[in-house]
């Protein structure tokens, strides 16, 4: 459910490989089920993948061995993982990037830079500014489901979300009440807001060269109402 139909990460997967020029060593921050590693690695790339969900690693791991793929996947934080060094593509898409605090994207960014080679690439599809700040505007809602994310059991879910305009954040908070027993717990997340402007600094900042901006991971001139697509080279 949170993941991209596979037509559109063949097109980025497609783009990705033109942007870089030629198969090197990857690393997928935030690779959920393998879905990109898997694809770049079936075009002659070296692949690792870190994710904090082990359901995700375990599924990215099943599909390399069925597909004869050789893959390293690791369950960690990547705040905290050690990147390793040679690489010529270290990515974080799909948003990703604006679920870190600044001074963890920025020590993740830095992170990035350190475990690339010379020329080597960092690719990151974070959010447009206006895209979280409509997010942390959203109006309540409910839904109810026999099972799904934040629940095995019968439950109602209870959404509401906030924009903080001095911090620049959205906040969404989500009360689960259990539908047999009526007990209810909390959830919440939050997103970070950047300018384009803002994104190019923290990678200038890091030591990038040369910074890019694109309107779509897949390289189209057609902007995307969500994300952007920002390319460092070292």
């Amino acid at each position: 459910m949170a993941s991209r139909r596979f037509k559109i990460i063949d097109k980025h997967v497609e783009f990705i490989d033109s942007l870089v020029g030629k198969p090197t060593k990857v690393l997928d921050l935030g690779c959920g089920p393998g879905f990109y590693t898997s694809r770049l690695t079936a075009l002659g790339y070296e692949c690792k993948g870190i994710d904090f969900s082990p359901y995700s690693i375990k599924f990215a791991k099943e599909r390399a061995v069925e597909a004869g793929q050789k893959i390293e996947y690791t369950v960690e934080d990547i705040r905290e993982a050690d990147y390793g060094s040679g690489y010529g593509l270290v990515m974080i898409v799909y948003g990703e990037f604006n679920v870190f605090r600044t001074e963890d994207i920025s020590n993740i960014i830095e992170k990035a830079f350190k475990a690339l080679k010379p020329g080597g690439l960092f690719i990151a599809e974070p959010h447009r500014f206006e895209a979280i700040k409509s997010l942390g505007n959203s109006p309540s809602s409910w839904y109810s489901a026999d099972q799904l994310l934040f629940s095995d059991d019968p439950h109602i879910v209870l959404s509401e979300s906030f924009w903080n305009e001095g911090r620049k954040v959205a906040v969404n908070r989500y009360i689960v009440i259990d539908a047999a027993s009526g007990e209810a717990t909390m959830h919440a997340d939050a997103m970070q807001a950047y300018r384009e402007e803002q994104y190019e600094k923290m990678l200038l900042d890091a030591g990038f060269s040369e910074v890019d901006i694109y309107p779509d991971l897949a390289g189209e001139d057609e902007e995307n109402e969500h994300l952007i697509v920002i390319v460092g080279r070292k």
